[in-house]
């Protein structure tokens, strides 16, 4: 019974290893929008390093592209000094395996005003702050905030707040200044707890763009491995309890083996041929 229980720990440890290896994508100023020049830094937060994570886009101009290729790699985080409005996409985190990450939306203006939003989803209850700010100072003017299109209301320091939001704030929200101009449109979802890495979090990426819709055979490979290494416990567990039942069933026993067997009426009948044969050699022998 220390074996099955040896089996039962190592089915758990491999089930963790199969469902922990996750990373979370984090950019860092934390905004969906960006000013043209301005340097970014987008990093994996890894659960396994061992995992292999890569930072990946998809733009207008390139797709499943890794840092390599734009930016300033430093292990599982890159560089982007300085950010142009061709860097407007979606990034995401890969692993060696196809696991991907959530995803983040980025967008890059040349123009005078952004919106300072949430990239990633928020939870229903939690407050929410949105900054309308220009490029050059001050960047506490007052703004005027709209969702969907239609005037929430305007704030005399640029900034606004909406408390214990709920499902009804998701939308996509600008704002404008009037002596500068108007921002950008920014999506901002509103989750119940379940993140899902293919709503979009900021401004609504190009169709090709969703790294949802990647989808590579080592992906499949992985997830089948892990089915399997899943699996095998219950198998091995199965012929241990099998193989110790059978023990227990014939204690002191002979083997099967040594076990004697009646002949049957066949084998009796050429015994006694064969008995036969061999006593009139005999027999003719001595005459």
């Amino acid at each position: 019974m220390e074996g099955t229980s040896l089996l039962w720990l190592l089915f758990l440890i491999s089930l963790l290893s199969c469902t922990t290896n996750q990373a979370s994508l984090t950019v860092s100023p934390s905004s969906s929008q960006m000013f043209k020049g301005q340097s970014v830094s987008l990093s994996c937060e890894e659960d396994n390093s061992s995992a292999g994570w890569t930072l990946r886009r998809n733009t207008t101009r390139d797709t499943r592209t890794q840092c390599d290729d734009w930016g300033e790699p430093a292990g599982s985080s890159c560089t982007i000094s300085p950010i142009a409005t061709w860097d407007s996409g979606v990034y995401w985190c890969e692993s060696r395996e196809g696991a991907t990450s959530n995803t983040i939306n980025i967008s890059v203006t040349g123009g005078p005003v952004i919106l300072q939003s949430p990239v990633l989803p928020v939870m229903e209850g939690d407050d929410v702050s949105l900054h309308c700010k220009t490029k050059t100072p001050p960047s506490n003017l007052t703004a005027a905030f709209y969702k969907d299109g239609s005037l929430i209301r305007t704030e005399p320091t640029g900034h606004m707040t909406i408390h214990h939001v709920s499902r009804s704030d998701e939308g996509l929200y600008k704002c404008h200044i009037g002596s500068h101009g108007e921002s950008p449109p920014s999506w901002i979802t509103v989750t119940g707890g379940i993140l899902s890495a293919g709503k979009p979090t900021t401004t609504a990426p190009p169709t090709s763009a969703a790294p949802s819709t990647v989808s590579t055979p080592l992906q499949f490979v992985f997830r089948l491995l892990c089915h399997l290494v899943v699996f095998c416990p219950y198998c091995i567990s199965t012929v241990l309890m099998v193989s110790l039942y059978r023990q227990r069933a014939t204690g002191n026993n002979l083997p099967v083996s040594m076990v004697m067997i009646p002949p049957t009426q066949a084998e009796e009948g050429l015994d006694g041929d064969y008995d036969d044969v061999i006593g009139d050699v005999t027999t003719e022998h001595h005459f």
